[in-house]
């Protein structure tokens, strides 16, 4: 199974369905029809992660225009006197665009077109807009803040945790208990913000857009009482609760299924409704986290995404899974 053709979640003997891909449409830079590449490729802003889309389409975009007219990253970078690893985060929309080295990239491509020109340079404003996080920046890894943002724009998230609840489903407590074992040495202001910024992520789930969630966890994740016994209780109701929502599927992987897939440890799969826009993988480590886009790569986490999918216990069977572990906390 290949990561172009996800399978929802497995509820009966249905076959799966392909998530839907939407095409970008025009955000009133160049007009439709006027050709060019701003014409069928045209970057759309999101209604939920608008600029970190605009960031990624962008760079899609300009790395098109790049290899179209053969040039090469270490080319680009030099022009813009940069290194080939800045042009890599342009063109994966991982950091923030400058409007003279858009231009002198676009110049450089041989884009000479005034009105494809400005079109392309009037995203660059919206792609720079600061997401709800940034309030958060002075707590908030720039690593971390890049996920912030695809999580924000994806239309599904399949996340497999082996240690810890997924943080779109943590209460306080418990969100509080995982951030206190991060950062023992932290002040108590430090950590009441970062367990605001842990509490105002999932206002995500509750959107009017809201992305579909599939998260598979392993058993240990809900034996571990983390917290102590309340807040653990606390957190397998909240999980209960979440499973009931339309676009939440939680799945467990049991003890008694014995060795699976995913022991090499958590990840993260992200699928964006903008045809261009890759799927992404994501690893989060102790300081740092590794984006992959390769399809190869992805392809390969998908593949093990599905088969703990497989071997986990039915959403139904993890509900009455749950509530027994209440019993017995």
């Amino acid at each position: 199974m290949t990561s172009a053709n996800w399978p929802g979640p497995q509820t009966s003997a249905d076959p799966p369905l392909p998530e839907p891909r939407l095409s970008t449409v025009d955000t009133g830079g160049t007009p439709p029809g006027d050709g060019g590449p701003a014409d069928a490729d045209a970057p759309a802003a999101d209604s939920r992660g608008g600029p970190t889309v605009l960031r990624m389409l962008l760079g899609t975009q300009l790395r098109r225009l790049r290899e179209d007219a053969g040039i090469t990253p270490d080319r680009a970078g030099y022009e813009i006197r940069a290194s080939r690893s800045k042009i890599s985060r342009l063109e994966h929309g991982r950091v923030s665009f400058k409007h003279r080295d858009v231009a002198d990239l676009l110049t450089l491509y041989g884009v000479t077109d005034e009105q494809i020109r400005a079109g392309l340079l009037a995203l660059v404003e919206q792609a720079n807009a600061q997401g709800w996080w940034a309030k958060y920046s002075d707590i908030l890894p720039d690593w971390f803040e890049a996920y912030l943002g695809l999580e924000a724009a994806a239309s599904l998230i399949r996340t497999f945790e082996l240690q810890f609840v997924h943080g779109l489903f943590q209460t306080e407590g418990y969100a509080r208990a995982v951030t206190v074992l991060g950062h023992k040495a932290a002040p108590a202001e430090e950590i009441d913000r970062r367990v605001s910024l842990r509490m105002k992520r999932q206002d995500l789930l509750g959107s009017q857009d809201a992305p579909r969630v599939w998260s598979v966890m392993d058993e240990a994740a809900l034996r571990r009482p983390v917290g102590g016994p309340q807040v653990m209780r606390g957190q397998l109701q909240r999980l209960i609760e979440a499973a009931d929502l339309p676009q939440v599927t939680i799945q467990v992987v049991p003890f008694r299924r014995g060795g699976h897939a995913g022991a090499g440890g958590s990840f993260t799969v992200l699928r964006f409704r903008q045809a261009d826009l890759p799927d992404v993988a994501y690893i989060e480590q102790l300081t740092s986290a590794l984006y992959l886009e390769r399809r190869n790569d992805v392809d390969h986490y998908m593949e093990v995404m599905n088969r703990l999918s497989a071997e986990a216990l039915t959403p139904a069977g993890t509900t009455r899974f749950l509530k027994e572990i209440i019993r017995e906390t």
